[in-house]
């Protein structure tokens, strides 16, 4: 683990975050021959998402295969689409066999990141007041570590315990309790049918209904994980076909929006499989065109949802009170525990941490009207900052790994560039970054994202910064190699 007492050695990089991005970017970062580096984790534990989430049903909606890492594949996964626990033991297992204890530093947060421009250097502070250097900054602090909680009257005089799903509180005994989840996205469709068996009564309050489409998961048999690790190319194999098939999505979401109508008969037609009710029917019909929010998949949540267990309500929330929840009816739903499924600050990226680069610009200010980045990485005026997950990166479609594994490739070239030409800094020149980011939101305007609902997807004034607009082996290609011409070269 590493130590205090390095804090006044300048290092060739800092890795703020431990999820997929943060060593992912280590182990490339150490193959290209740059081995003083340190990764700074908040946290007591590696992992990032894959730590926090765990709650009762937590996994991933892309199939293991895909959601590893090429370089690190593993062919022994238990399930098609891998449980919380065994892709959090995948990110320790990576770290292990990488070696990158020893440049792991736990337990420290940053809280704010000064441009030195004279001596081309990141100085780093932590919150107990802890100084580090080091010549290039790379976030990885991802675009779902930020639980939302929801902006009601009253949350303070909840006479229950109250949390939000991603931090799940497991000493929590749910049984025999009247339970009222807010929200019903990504984490709701999955914790909520693991709970409804132990619960007294659910109460379920939907702003708007999800589409959710059936998951073809299945448990792996011994003979397949066999053949699969005696077989690297049938891995291999599967792992592009799970690609493929993803990939073609893009179709429907970013170029052909009128695609998605035929998955959305295939959510509506297993929505009604379950659900007989036709209250509950017409409550949990989504009112968006497909794709316009996060689609989900899952086997079991309208299953729980037609348990008589569960109430729908889909009223306003007017405010919490002491013994449960009231809506703008004046109804008082009572409730013994109240969980929040509310999602992420997804659009908030890198806050809270004040980042300051060239002649004193302020990160946060920069962003008011919506974050952007040239090629979802670099920002103007913020040299050798890099940035994993940035803006304009995540997907709808296909596995964030793929995206990531880009960004690792560019960022270490660029940082090879810095050494080889023995430069202080990379600038990304202001036109550049502007004239990147208009095709990104001209692109964004026939995707599906832009089709008029309301998503976590778009900024408060209705900006896209989240999602990428495209294919992501055109991503790919367009982060094959840095264009230093689209760059200040500082010496």
């Amino acid at each position: 683990m590493y130590k205090k007492n390095h804090s006044n050695t300048v290092l060739s990089a800092i890795i703020i975050g431990s999820g997929f991005g943060g060593i992912g970017m280590a182990i490339q970062l150490d193959q290209a021959g740059i081995s003083d580096f340190l990764i700074i984790e908040k946290a007591n534990d590696v992992g990032g998402t894959w730590r926090d989430n765990d709650y009762p049903g937590s996994g991933c909606d892309v199939p293991s295969h895909l959601y590893s890492y090429s370089f690190e594949p593993r062919t022994d996964w238990p399930h098609k689409y891998a449980r919380q626990p065994d892709i959090h033991a995948y990110i320790k297992h990576c770290v292990s066999k990488y070696g990158l204890r020893s440049r792991l530093r736990l337990g420290c947060e940053i809280k704010s990141a000064r441009f030195d421009e004279g001596q081309g250097l990141w100085c780093l502070t932590s919150i107990d007041g802890e100084e580090l250097r080091c010549r290039a900054l790379i976030t990885a602090c991802g675009q779902l570590n930020r639980p939302v909680m929801p902006e009601l009257d009253g949350l303070e005089y909840f006479a229950g315990p109250a949390f939000h799903s991603a931090r799940w509180q497991h000493d929590v005994d749910l049984s025999g309790k009247r339970v009222a989840v807010i929200g019903t996205g990504a984490s709701a469709i999955q914790f909520v049918p693991q709970i409804v068996p132990l619960v007294a009564s659910m109460l379920l309050f939907q702003r708007s209904a999800p589409y959710v489409l059936p998951k073809d998961d299945r448990q792996y048999d011994d003979k397949k994980r066999a053949r699969l690790s005696r077989f690297a190319w049938l891995h291999q194999l599967d792992r592009v076909w799970q690609y493929c098939t993803h990939e073609v999505r893009a179709l429907a979401f970013v170029y052909f929006p009128a695609l998605a109508k035929r998955e959305e008969k295939s959510a509506l037609k297993h929505m009604h499989k379950h659900i007989k009710d036709p209250h509950k029917r017409s409550a949990l019909t989504p009112d968006y065109p497909m794709g316009c929010k996060r689609v989900l998949i899952s086997n079991n949540y309208y299953p729980a949802m037609a348990d008589d267990k569960v109430t729908l309500v889909t009223d306003a929330i007017e405010r919490v009170v002491a013994d449960g929840v009231q809506t703008r009816d004046g109804q008082t739903h009572q409730a013994d525990v109240l969980i929040y499924g509310t999602g992420f600050a997804a659009t908030e990226f890198l806050s809270p941490m004040q980042i300051t680069g060239l002649h004193g610009q302020d990160l946060n200010q920069t962003w008011q009207s919506g974050a952007e980045a040239y090629k979802g990485i670099c920002i103007s005026g913020f040299p050798n900052l890099f940035m994993l997950y940035g803006p304009n990166t995540n997907l709808g479609h296909n596995s964030i790994i793929y995206m990531l594994e880009s960004q690792f490739r560019y960022i270490s070239q660029c940082l090879q560039t810095l050494k080889r030409r023995r430069l202080r800094y990379l600038n990304v020149r202001t036109e550049a970054q502007s004239n990147y980011n208009q095709r990104i939101q001209h692109s964004a305007k026939r995707t599906v994202w832009a089709q008029g609902c309301s998503s976590w997807y778009l900024t408060a004034e209705g900006k896209q910064t989240v999602n990428w607009p495209g294919f992501t082996f055109a991503y790919r290609h367009l982060t094959r190699k840095p264009r230093l011409s689209d760059y200040d070269c500082v010496r």
